[in-house]
């Protein structure tokens, strides 16, 4: 394996994982503030899972981009030999989904949480809950549109 492939890998790992532990986190921190509203009123469960499962869409956002580096490099059969200058600009091509990814998850928890509060006060206004969060939804698609360009991006020098 070069260094670039290694670098490559490394990318698409930290697109992943970044992705996926905030979005971890944020689903925690949503499911929190849902428990908390279904003791009180079991009635309103389902309209606070939808606001507690948004947080976890950038962790698949990350596993998406990830895949598609491992598909670029042909790791399922046969790894291809990346030049360092291929694998950094694949490791570069990760990092959108890997920062924004992680970051809007925190912050679309937060959202979801204040939702969640607005759903106990007034249960019939869950779609305005659902459409604010959803709006922080929109920065983790971008930056998953920036990642999956770049990764699908022809490659000039990148075979070794």
């Amino acid at each position: 394996m070069t260094t670039g492939t290694f670098i490559a890998i490394l990318g698409a790992v930290f697109a992943a994982a970044m992705a996926g532990i905030g979005s971890a986190i944020g689903v925690g921190v949503a499911g929190k503030a849902a428990a908390g509203v279904t003791s009180e009123d079991p009635d309103k469960f389902s309209k606070c899972l939808v606001l507690q499962l948004l947080p976890g869409t950038q962790g698949i956002y990350g596993l998406l981009v990830a895949f598609l580096v491992f598909v670029k490099i042909n790791l399922f059969g046969g790894v291809l030999g990346l030049s360092l200058s291929g694998g950094l600009s694949l490791m570069a091509a990760c990092l959108p989904m890997a920062i924004v990814g992680f970051l809007s998850a925190l912050y679309q928890s937060k959202v979801a949480c204040s939702g969640i509060a607005m759903v106990a006060k007034r249960p019939e206004e869950s779609g305005k809950a659902i459409i604010l969060t959803v709006m922080v939804e929109t920065y983790a698609v971008l930056a998953l549109l920036v990642s999956l360009l770049a990764v699908m991006m022809p490659a000039t020098e990148s075979l070794v």
